[in-house]
């Protein structure tokens, strides 16, 4: 057995790196850095939870505030998640030389964020019409 093969037998998880042949390494780079970039967004968004929790104590509106933080914080830690599994599921399609799986937390975290801008923009509208 050869030193590279020795190598790649103690890999994990052997779900993915079991399977298939090695692909370019390039691709996998590439798959590797996309995931890193989601669980980058994932503790934005918890932080961005987190700030809006010690806000929330110097304002007003602490319950709208510590709702809005909890959202964040729930979304990011399912975008780490969904970072991992989306990683998984390409890596073993390039593994397979299969086509690349279509991406599943995107659609969501655009519907997300639209949600949280109209609701925040319509919160926003109704407070400025109450002052005049």
């Amino acid at each position: 057995m050869s030193d590279d093969r020795a190598a790649s037998d103690d890999r994990r998880p052997r779900s993915v790196y079991g399977v298939g042949s090695e692909p370019d390494i390039r691709f996998s780079l590439a798959n590797e850095r996309t995931a890193l970039a989601w669980v980058r967004t994932g503790l934005a968004l918890i932080a961005g939870g987190v700030a809006l929790s010690t806000l929330a104590s110097f304002a007003d509106l602490p319950l709208l505030l510590d709702l809005v933080s909890m959202v964040a914080c729930l979304i990011g830690a399912a975008l780490a998640v969904s970072a991992l599994f989306s990683w998984r599921r390409t890596e073993r399609a390039l593994r397979l030389n299969l086509p690349l799986p279509a991406p599943s937390a995107l659609p969501w975290l655009v519907g997300a964020v639209v949600i949280l801008a109209i609701a925040l923009g319509g919160y926003a509208l109704v407070d400025a019409l109450d002052r005049l």
